[in-house]
């Protein structure tokens, strides 16, 4: 096991800068997920941890390490891919073994690893198949088991589940998180799937256009967004964002660009008028006679809670997550209130949670 410490990282291609000046803390053992949309760099500065991407300017250190010019195969890490990347030719035992073989370790050696992993994996019987007798679950399996062997300081995933169905997902996520609960190995993780990041995380790091937005524990970002991205980003559905501004005079109440005014618990100092974002998650909006008018558009019944996506006086569009078993119908009006002491205010020119 050990940390690794990302400093000032930068990544350019000719004139174009795609890391600027990133920096990333992992404690050893860490369970640490890199989230973020395509393009945002989250898999470019694992390829840097890794060694398969030249740093332009910064730091990175594993155990204390600097690792800059340190050739991959010298940085005691295994990598898995989205890909699997596994030989067609050969076992499930000679795919977990191969990298011990290359390194001329003693055979007894290898199939004591391998049988460890396998177990571990729950891949025991399934050694002598080769990869196309696999399910795709079990070829991720047998691509988490070839790193395994290895006995690495640390562990990267790029996006491994990204090629696997709706349920096989939610399956796999569990034994990876189970994985690192037994292993105890430092995880750097790499995906654009804001659930999973917030299902098997220690520390997400939230990253967008080349830059770190947040880092922190997944219920911290989702109860204390730093700023609108990471609030509309974090969060399933994500949370509702509405333009208007605060009205201070007498109790504080924020107003919407309809002209629909909402009760606030309190606002900032001297911010009478001060244009703001209106933050609230959709399973904190409740049906109330007293609360604001919303037109119902789409109805999502999910079994547990059914989510009305709902137009609002003046324009603009909400979410409510409702526990209600109520045929809602399109066009209906509904009555909403949120709950004050969970609104977030976002100043609307520095995007930032006031």
């Amino acid at each position: 096991m050990a940390s690794v410490t990302i400093r000032d990282v930068r990544k350019s291609y000719g004139s174009a800068e795609i890391l600027h000046g990133v920096s990333v803390p992992i404690e050893d053992g860490e369970f640490v997920i890199l989230v973020g949309p395509s393009g945002c760099g989250k898999s470019t500065l694992l390829r840097m941890v890794a060694g398969l991407e030249h740093i332009t300017s910064g730091e990175i250190a594993i155990d204390g390490r600097v690792v800059n010019d340190v050739p991959p195969k010298e940085r005691d890490i295994a990598m898995v891919f989205q890909n699997y990347a596994l030989y067609p030719h050969m076992t499930v035992r000679q795919n977990m073994g191969f990298s011990l073989m290359l390194q001329k370790a003693p055979k007894a050696e290898i199939e004591e690893r391998v049988k460890k992993a396998a177990g571990i994996l729950d891949l025991t019987h399934l050694l002598d198949r080769y990869p196309r007798q696999l399910s795709g679950g079990q070829r991720q399996r047998v691509a988490m088991g070839r790193a395994i062997v290895r006995d690495p300081q640390v562990f990267l995933f790029d996006e491994p589940l990204s090629n696997l169905d709706a349920k096989l997902r939610v399956a796999m996520r569990a034994e990876i998180k189970e994985l690192h609960q037994r292993l105890e190995t430092t995880i750097v993780y790499v995906t654009h799937d804001q659930v999973e990041a917030m299902t098997m995380a220690d520390k997400i790091v939230v990253m967008h256009d080349g830059i770190i937005e947040q880092i922190g524990a997944p219920l911290e970002l989702y109860d204390n967004p730093a700023n609108l991205f990471v609030a509309s980003f974090i969060g399933s559905p994500a949370m509702n964002l509405i333009d208007g501004r605060i009205k201070a005079n007498g109790s504080a109440s924020f107003e919407t660009a309809g002209g629909e005014s909402l009760a606030l618990a309190k606002a900032p100092a001297a911010s009478d008028g001060r244009p703001v974002v209106y933050g609230i998650r959709p399973e904190h909006l409740r049906l109330d006679d007293a609360g604001f008018a919303a037109e119902v558009v789409v109805v999502e019944p999910m079994g547990s809670e059914t989510h009305v996506m709902a137009r609002l006086k003046g324009g603009g569009e909400i979410v409510a997550a409702l526990r209600e078993r109520r045929a809602f119908k399109p066009g209906e009006t509904l009555r909403l209130s949120p709950d004050r002491d969970l609104v977030h205010l976002f100043d609307k020119e520095t995007r930032f949670r006031l």
